[in-house]
């Protein structure tokens, strides 16, 4: 069982780590995960209660409870307010505190009474102290139960070194109060310069300012949930008893008819039943373009309705929602940790053990070395306010969050920290074809009509013929028709022939659409027409063909066509350095086809599904980190044998729901934005790791005074506060740098036409060559000229600078350039 619990009390990575180690080695207990980020755990577990492990959490310290009997959590927002109010409460009595304190030091103006009277400066220091403690004593009530606990945290350095300095302060008082009584000045002036109370007071104001900060930082990195949770609208409008009623979302049942008027959130998933409009899905699918929408066509919850009113039937509500499984998908990722975190957990369980004990040493060896003890105790109350770990535990869920957040952003989720630091490693995919590399429907990519009758003629004859077929090339071309006008004819006798086609009569004469096959068996010529066929047929195409019982009419050429920037996809994994493999279903001439218009690195056709797998696991035998790209139930095994599994956002749930990494745009490019985002992310989080490392690892050593006999240097207590704070608050704002992160995009639009220039064409046979080797590109119209040694090519779709210099050089001859 799966279970996710609200933790309070945890202020920094130590707490977090003594938590899931105590967890962890409860029988029971299969997995903990503790986010320090969203005060949460999330626990695995069988054969244990909910309440033995509340129970072994309060154990070490802290508190637990199940969500649903939570006080409301505060927002970041709530929280950052309440600690600046304490912040500014604090300042009050902080401020003339120092002033008091440090006047005689920097030569202030001080009423007299107070620089006459010591005992009474002294008294009123203290007086000004109490009250911060006060404010701020959660740092001591946390502080003191977790070292009780034998699980010190920050608070607990904090703690020890407010309370010695607070401590010493007192007892300077009654030091300074028997020389006042003794008439010993010597004393008294001694004493009151090291009173320390100010220092308490600063060490606990700074670092509730440093806690403001870090708070306004952490809102700042879960905005993307908070955006994705404002999205969903509160109510909806539904059909009950004929009339439009306007009930909470939360109260739309399965079946229900909803409406929507222009302007609208759509307020649950569903099917429309009425009407037309056009749809704004960038909330879910991240793409700006509007999508059009009539009767049978799928809506998403959160989406706009851009234009008309339309009803639809509620398919999924509630948690069943796209948006709310996106919303869930993101805050378990920023919940999971990433193998690279386990280093700052295992550091963070022995770090405030190691800095107690390290600020104890210093103390002691200072005052062996014959140092006083106040200069003893400021070096060891310095060591323990800048000792934070809080930075370490930051620097890894911080970055998390905000890069998982903005995965979601851009219409990639990421299912886990471990997936997104593991994408930035892929060094081979393999890719499906259908509905991954291609568009997954077929759609009519080439007509050629019969010179001797007129196209709209052909059209409405075609047209017609193929609105009685159920077949999905049929459908291809009435889709690719619908807008044409003219009047449909009404064939009689209509036959659909199995594996060949149909045929059909109109006045006495019979009509055909189909295969070569089937006008051969009908006694037709198709010696003209079997060039274009086959050509088409190299190209991955299906040619439709039309004819009446005495002549071919025409060809519609239609192919399940390559998505527009698959093409410069696969180009820029192969920069990357990525293998690609691409498995299909289907037959070879269509997989070679494609092969060859993206230029990948191997294919297989005719694959079944559990052949998919068998490749992956053939590439993870040769040690490379695999992504498996589908969209298909066929792909499920495959996605989830992959290191990495990546599913296309329009497929099917099983497919998605057996992925890591899902793809809401179904656009090939957005692996690419995957990869770079995973990459980006990695690094922000060594940076944060690093930062973290080395200042602890040059501000010990600062504040134990080790620099204090060679360069004179000696850490304020104060500074070491100020810097502590500073530490934790650059950590989440450098992780908050990757709300920046752009990745790379395709190049849409590009121009219509590219003229190449040619050596090696010395004559009419050569320039015919490069002409034939151009024209054979899908998607490609050229004329070439012999006397400029150039090439003009028409471009109806995307075709890569790469592929038009190959096909010349495989042709024999060299480009020289492209424009």
């Amino acid at each position: 069982m799966k279970q996710t619990f609200n933790i309070t009390g945890m202020t920094c990575a130590a707490c977090s780590s003594a938590i899931e180690k105590k967890l962890n080695n409860l029988n029971g207990i299969e997995s903990c995960q503790v986010n320090l980020l969203a005060n949460n755990m999330v626990v695995e577990y069988k054969d244990i209660s909910e309440n033995d492990i509340i129970q072994a959490v309060e154990d070490v310290g802290y508190g637990a409870s199940l969500p649903s009997d939570s006080k409301p959590t505060p927002s970041y927002d709530q929280l950052s307010q309440k600690i600046k109010k304490r912040f500014i409460y604090s300042a009050l009595f902080t401020v003339p505190l120092f002033y008091i304190a440090m006047g005689h030091m920097m030569n202030w103006p001080l009423p007299s009474i107070l620089m006459e009277n010591a005992l009474l400066n002294a008294t009123l220091q203290l007086i000004l102290t109490i009250p911060v403690l006060v404010l701020n004593r959660e740092f001591f009530t946390h502080g003191f139960k977790a070292l009780f606990k034998g699980n010190p945290n920050m608070d607990s350095l904090i703690a020890i070194g407010s309370s010695a300095a607070v401590l010493y302060g007192i007892y300077a008082i009654f030091k300074i109060a028997i020389g006042v009584q003794n008439h010993d000045m010597a004393l008294v002036h001694e004493f009151i310069m090291d009173l320390y109370f100010e220092t308490s007071a600063m060490i606990l104001t700074l670092i509730t300012l440093g806690k403001y900060l870090e708070t306004k930082s952490k809102g700042k990195t879960s905005e993307a949930i908070s955006k994705l949770v404002d999205l969903a609208p509160k109510t909806a409008t539904v059909l009950r008893n004929h009339k439009e009623v306007v009930i909470p979302v939360e109260e739309v049942q399965l079946g229900d008819i909803v409406c929507v008027k222009p302007g609208q959130r759509v307020p649950v998933d569903g099917v429309i039943t009425k009407g037309y409009t056009t749809i704004d899905e960038s909330a879910i699918t991240g793409e700006s373009i509007p999508v059009e929408k009539s009767i049978h066509s799928k809506v998403v919850g959160a989406t706009i309705n851009k234009s008309g009113y339309f009803e639809f039937e509620a398919t999924k509500v509630g948690e069943d929602t796209a948006l709310s499984q996106i919303i869930k998908l993101v805050e378990e990722a920023a919940n999971s940790k990433a193998p690279i975190s386990k280093m700052a957990d295992k550091v963070s369980s022995i770090f405030v053990p190691t800095v107690i004990v390290i600020a104890l040493l210093a103390t002691i060896i200072w005052l062996l070395l014959g140092k006083s003890l106040e200069f003893s105790l400021s070096i060891g109350i310095a060591v323990l306010v800048i000792s934070c770990p809080c930075a370490l535990g930051l620097a890894t869920p911080t970055a998390i969050m905000v890069g998982t957040g903005k995965g979601a952003e851009n219409g990639i989720l990421i299912k886990s920290a471990e997936i997104l630091e593991t994408a930035g490693s892929i060094q081979a995919i393999v890719l499906d074809k259908t509905g991954t590399i291609t568009e997954g429907k077929p759609k009519v990519t080439d007509v050629i009509v019969n010179e001797n009758i007129k196209e709209s003629e052909f059209y409405y004859i075609a047209y017609s013929l193929e609105k009685k077929s159920e077949h999905p090339l049929a459908q291809a071309v009435i889709q690719y028709l619908k807008d044409t006008e003219f009047k449909e004819i009404d064939f009689d006798n209509f036959k659909s022939i199995s594996a060949r086609g149909i045929n059909a009569v109109l006045n006495d004469t019979q009509y055909f659409a189909g295969n070569l096959a089937l006008l051969e068996e009908n006694g037709i010529d198709t010696t003209k027409i079997r060039p274009a066929v086959e050509k088409f047929a190299k190209q991955g195409k299906t040619t439709l063909c039309f004819a009446n019982q005495s002549e071919i009419l025409g060809l519609i050429a239609v192919a399940d066509v390559i998505k527009e920037d698959s093409i410069q996809a696969i180009q820029k994994l192969h920069e990357m350095g990525i293998e690609t493999l691409m498995l299909t279903g289907d037959n070879k001439i269509i997989a070679e086809a494609v092969f060859k218009q993206l230029h990948l690195n191997n294919y297989v056709a005719e694959v079944f599904p559990e052949d998919k797998q068998n490749y992956i696991k053939k590439f993870q035998a040769e040690g490379k980190v695999v992504a498996m790209v589908g969209d298909g139930i066929n792909d499920a095994p495959a996605l989830v044998s992959a290191n990495v599994g990546i599913a296309i956002g329009a497929g099917t749930d099983v497919a998605i729901e057996s992925a890591d990494i899902v793809l809401t745009r179904s656009s090939l490019w957005d692996v690419i934005t995957t990869i770079e985002l995973s990459k980006a992310t990695l690094k922000n989080i060594k940076q944060n790791l690093f930062w973290a490392l080395i200042y602890n690892s040059i501000g010990i050593p600062l504040a134990a005074g080790l620099f204090y006999g060679i360069l004179g240097w000696k850490l304020n207590p104060m500074f070491g506060a100020f810097a502590m704070s500073f530490s934790s608050v650059s950590v989440v704002a450098n992780a908050l740098r990757l709300k920046n992160f752009k990745g790379a995009k395709p190049i849409m639009n590009v121009q219509n036409t590219k003229t190449l220039q040619i050596e090696g064409m010395s004559c009419g046979h050569c320039q015919a060559r490069v002409e034939k080797a151009l024209n054979a590109v899908d998607g490609v119209q050229a004329t070439v000229d012999l006397a400029s040694n150039s090439a003009v090519v028409t471009l109806s779709k995307e075709v890569a600078n790469e592929i038009l210099k190959k096909a010349v050089e495989d042709a024999g001859y060299e480009v020289v350039s492209i424009n």
